[in-house]
C-alpha cells in the first residue's frame, strides 16, 4: 500500500492522541515551541490565555497541539456561517469554503480575506504550511495542495481552534 499524505496526518493525528493519553504536549509544541517574530493585534499574557480558553482550546491554540480526528462536533456543521477564530473571535472561514476532506477534521478551501497568515513546519519530520489566525496568532492547522478546485487548497483546520455563529435568518 503506497502511503499518502492523509496517512501521515492520520499518523500524526494518533500521535497526538497518544501524548494527550500521557499528558504530554503535541510533537509539534515541544520541538517548535510557541515563539515568533511577528506582533499580533491581540496579545495576551499566558495566565490571561488559560482563563479565556479551555485546557484543550489552549494546548492547540497557544501550543500548535492537535485535536484527534472525527473528535470536533464542527465536522458535522453544515449550516450557513461563519467559523472564527477561538482565542480572538475574528471571522476565519466562510461556511461557503467548507468541504468533506476525509482527513477527520473541518477543512476549507479558502480563508476569508486577511484572516490566516502562514509561516514553515517541519514537525513530524515533513515539510508543511502552519496556518494561524492573523490577529492573534494562534495556532488553526495546516494548508495542503490536495484540496478541491477552485484553489486546490485544504485549510485542515483544529476544530478546537475554532467557533461557529450561525448566518441570520
Amino acid at each position: 500500500m503506497a502511503l499518502t499524505r492523509r496517512h501521515f496526518l492520520h499518523l500524526g493525528g494518533l500521535a497526538g492522541l497518544i501524548g494527550s493519553l500521557f499528558g504530554l504536549r503535541s510533537f509539534a509544541a515541544a520541538t517548535t515551541g510557541t515563539g515568533s517574530t511577528e506582533r499580533f493585534e491581540v496579545t495576551l499574557s499566558d495566565a490571561e490565555w488559560r482563563k479565556r480558553l479551555s485546557a484543550n482550546q489552549y494546548e492547540v491554540l497557544r501550543h500548535e497541539g492537535t485535536e484527534r480526528p472525527y473528535s470536533s462536533p464542527l465536522n458535522n456543521e453544515h449550516r450557513a456561517g461563519v467559523f472564527s477564530c477561538a482565542g480572538c473571535q475574528l471571522a476565519l472561514f466562510s461556511s461557503k469554503t467548507k468541504f468533506d476532506s476525509g482527513t477527520g477534521w473541518p477543512s476549507f478551501y479558502q480563508p476569508l480575506d486577511n484572516a490566516v497568515r502562514t509561516r514553515s513546519d517541519s514537525t513530524l519530520g515533513m515539510s508543511r504550511t502552519e496556518v494561524h489566525c492573523r490577529r492573534c496568532g494562534g495556532h488553526l492547522g495546516h494548508v495542503f495542495d490536495d484540496g478541491p478546485p477552485p484553489t486546490g487548497l485544504r485549510y485542515c483546520m483544529n476544530g478546537l481552534a475554532l467557533s461557529f455563529k450561525p448566518a441570520a435568518a
